[in-house]
C-alpha cells in the first residue's frame, strides 16, 4: 500500500470484525441455529450441556456451569463461597466495572490494588501489602488475554487459606505455567469465570458466560445459584439468581469452540506484525509478554508516551481506523466506588496507564493490507 493511500476516506477498519468471522463460519453456525429453531427448545436445550461438556474437555476442568453473562459468573462465584458482609476481596483497579461491581452488590468490601506497568495485570506484591484479617478472596483479572502471576497469587492464597476467583473474561484459551506445566487460565484458582460477549476470543451472538471449577461441591452450588438456588424446580434451597445461557447461544458456541485455537493463532499473528513494525517507534511502549503466560490478545494495548495518546486516537479515527481506551478511569477513581476507597486514595501505575493506554484493532479477520495501513498511519502521526 502506498503512502498516498493513508487517510483514504473510503477505508474503515473496525476494532473487531464480527460479521467477517460470521460469514467465514456461516454454514456451520446457521445450521446449528436452525436445529434449535426446528426443535423450539430455547431454554436449557440439549445444546447447553453439549457446549458445557465440550468446554470442560477443552479446558481440562471438571465442571463448566454456563450462565447469562460474565458479570453473573463473577457474582455466582462469590455467592458460592458463603462470605459474610464486610469480608474483604482483593482485586485490581485496572479492569472493567463488573469485577468490583459484584463485590459491592453482595455487601462485601473491595480492596483495590495496583498493577504491573508492563503486563497491566494485578501486582502480587501489592496483594500482599493489602492483606488483612478480613481478607477472604483474591480476584486476579487476566487482562487483554494474558494471565496474571498465578503462581505467586496461589502461593499467597495457600498460605492464608484464601479463595481465588479468576476473572478470565478476556483470556479464554490462554495458559499459564504452574509448576512447569501449562494450565488453562480459569482452571488454576478455586473458580474461574468468563464472558462470551461477542467481541471476546470465544464470543456468541449476544450475552453469555460461565464458571469453571474442579471442585464438585462448588460446582453443585454454582448450578443451584444460577437456577434460583434450586436443584429441583419449585424447591429452592438457597438464595440464587436467574442466569441461563440460551440454547441458541450455546449452539453458536459449540461451533465456534471448534475454531478457538485457530482464532487465537490468528490474533497472535496480528500481534506479531504489530511487534515487528512498532517496536522501534520510541513514543510507544508495546505490551510485555510474560515467559510463563501464553498471550491470546483479546486486545493489543500499547502505551503512548508524552501526552500524545488522544492525538494519536483522533488521527487514526480521521484515517478510518478504530481504536479504544481500555480503561480511561481506573475503578478506584470512579465516583460510585468513592465510599469504598476514599477521594484521596491513589494507585499511581493504574492512573498513569489510564492516561497512556490505547488498544489497536485486533481480530481474527484482519488482513495484512489493513494492518500495514494502520501501522503506516501510526508512524506518520509520530513523524509529524
Amino acid at each position: 500500500m502506498k503512502m498516498a493511500d493513508i487517510h483514504n476516506k473510503n477505508i474503515q477498519i473496525p476494532m473487531v470484525d464480527l460479521t467477517g468471522q460470521y460469514h467465514r463460519l456461516q454454514p456451520e453456525i446457521d445450521g446449528a441455529m436452525q436445529r434449535v429453531l426446528d426443535l423450539g427448545n430455547y431454554i436449557n436445550g440439549a445444546e447447553v450441556k453439549v457446549f458445557s461438556d465440550a468446554l470442560a474437555g477443552y479446558l481440562s476442568t471438571g465442571h463448566v456451569i454456563p450462565c447469562g453473562n460474565g458479570t453473573d459468573a463473577l457474582q455466582a462465584a462469590l455467592m458460592a463461597l458463603d462470605l459474610e458482609p464486610g469480608d474483604e476481596v482483593i482485586t485490581t483497579t485496572f479492569s472493567f466495572v463488573s469485577t468490583v461491581e459484584v463485590i459491592v452488590l453482595l455487601g462485601l468490601q473491595p480492596v483495590l490494588v495496583d498493577v504491573d506497568p508492563h503486563t497491566y495485570n494485578i501486582d502480587p506484591a501489592k496483594v500482599r501489602n493489602a492483606l488483612t484479617e478480613r481478607t477472604r478472596v483474591i480476584i486476579p483479572v487476566h487482562l487483554f488475554g494474558q494471565g496474571a502471576a498465578m503462581d505467586e497469587i496461589m502461593e499467597i492464597a495457600r498460605e492464608l487459606e484464601l479463595f481465588v476467583i479468576e476473572d478470565g473474561a478476556q483470556s479464554l484459551g490462554a495458559s499459564y505455567q504452574m509448576n512447569g506445566t501449562f494450565q488453562k487460565l480459569g482452571t488454576i484458582g478455586h473458580i474461574g469465570c468468563t464472558s462470551f460477549f461477542p467481541s471476546k476470543n470465544l464470543g456468541c451472538f449476544g450475552d453469555g458466560g460461565a464458571c469453571f471449577t474442579h471442585d464438585e461441591y462448588l460446582a453443585e452450588r454454582l448450578r443451584m445459584i444460577v437456577n434460583h438456588g434450586s436443584k429441583k424446580k419449585y424447591f429452592n434451597e438457597r438464595v440464587g439468581i436467574n442466569s441461563r445461557l440460551d440454547t441458541l447461544q450455546a449452539a453458536v458456541l459449540i461451533e465456534k469452540l471448534k475454531h478457538l485455537d485457530d482464532f487465537i493463532l490468528r490474533r497472535q499473528k496480528v500481534a506479531e506484525l504489530y511487534f515487528d513494525e512498532l517496536t522501534n517507534v520510541s513514543e510507544l511502549k508495546l505490551p510485555q509478554q510474560s515467559e510463563k503466560a501464553q498471550h491470546t490478545f483479546n486486545q493489543f494495548t500499547v502505551r503512548v508516551r508524552g501526552d500524545l495518546r488522544d492525538g494519536l486516537k483522533d488521527f487514526l479515527a480521521q484515517a478510518g481506523v478504530s481504536s479504544m481506551v481500555y480503561y480511561p478511569v481506573p475503578l478506584h477513581r470512579q465516583p460510585v466506588f468513592a465510599p469504598c476507597c476514599g477521594n484521596n486514595f491513589r494507585l499511581p501505575v493504574s492512573e498513569m496507564l489510564s492516561e497512556e493506554v490505547l488498544s489497536l484493532p485486533m481480530h481474527t479477520e484482519m488482513t495484512e493490507e489493513q494492518q500495514v495501513y494502520i501501522i503506516k498511519n501510526i508512524k506518520k502521526f509520530f513523524k509529524k
